[in-house]
């Protein structure tokens, strides 16, 4: 069986930014454990699997894969399943994707990129005094948390957000969750990283699911619903992040740096 592939960067407007993933179509579902072994050989942060899909509520069905598992929601690979699909068809504006725990998710063109809607998680406060001493951090302001494993650690500044040094295995015992820490920027409105060493991601290049809990959060402290984002990692993305009622518009660029078939046995 051979599989159409492609290795997006997304939110990234040159190859070696952004956050890598893979994207690929298929014309029907797979049996789960074969997915899981595709995404472990692929050894990306996720790999998105696509099959069309018949009704009108959306275009595709998108499900996204760690080397590890299966997550409910993955920002950076639905942007890339988004590109895949718009820059291979130029009749078409935006594309519908139908995923099992996050509702239907839309990328839509935008200027030279592309804008993601995604459901608005607002984080509650909540002591995480396990994460914060597996961080090492000192100048926390707050700390909360929102159902289904996102761990919001706000520091007092981006330099300390940048320090950060977490002690991987100590993190990962606190369970399989992202912590993600995140200050008031320099350049941007707001900074942050995001490690998640319980799933199998030690450090997140550039992650869309956090910024749809960070988001609330920070545009309730800055007092307006648009703002800048830097996700402060090695490789580095920047994002535009738009408040709209329930949903979160994350806005950012694709870059296609391989493109391929997996020869599936």
């Amino acid at each position: 069986m051979r599989i159409p592939f492609a290795q997006i960067d997304a939110f990234a407007d040159a190859p070696f930014a952004g956050n890598p993933a893979a994207v690929m179509p298929l014309g029907q579902w797979l049996d789960d454990d074969v997915l899981q072994r595709i995404a472990m050989e692929n050894n990306l942060s996720e790999t998105a699997f696509l099959v069309p899909f018949a009704g009108d509520e959306a275009d595709f069905e998108l499900r996204w894969f760690t080397p590890g598992r299966e997550v409910r929601l993955c920002g950076h690979a639905t942007l890339a399943s988004g590109h895949f699909v718009l820059s291979s068809d130029d009749a078409r504006d935006s594309v519908r994707f139908l995923t099992r725990q996050a509702g239907v998710l839309t990328v839509t063109r935008s200027g030279t990129g592309y804008a993601l809607a995604l459901p608005a998680w607002k984080p509650e406060p909540r002591p995480l005094d396990q994460v914060v001493a597996a961080l090492g951090v000192d100048g926390v302001v707050e700390t909360l948390w929102r159902e289904g494993g996102y761990g919001v650690i706000v520091l007092d500044s981006e330099e300390a957000v940048r320090a950060v040094q977490p002690d991987l295995r100590a993190l990962a015992a606190t369970g399989d969750h992202q912590a993600i820490v995140t200050a008031r920027g320099r350049n941007t409105d707001v900074v942050s990283r995001m490690f998640a060493p319980g799933a199998g991601v030690d450090e997140d290049p550039v992650t869309g699911s956090a910024h749809a809990v960070i988001a609330p959060y920070w545009a309730e402290k800055l007092g307006r619903d648009q703002f800048t984002a830097f996700q402060a990692s090695r490789r580095g993305g920047r994002l535009g992040v738009k408040v709209e009622g329930d949903r979160v518009i994350l806005s950012g660029g694709c870059v296609t740096v391989i493109e391929g078939t997996f020869l599936l046995p």
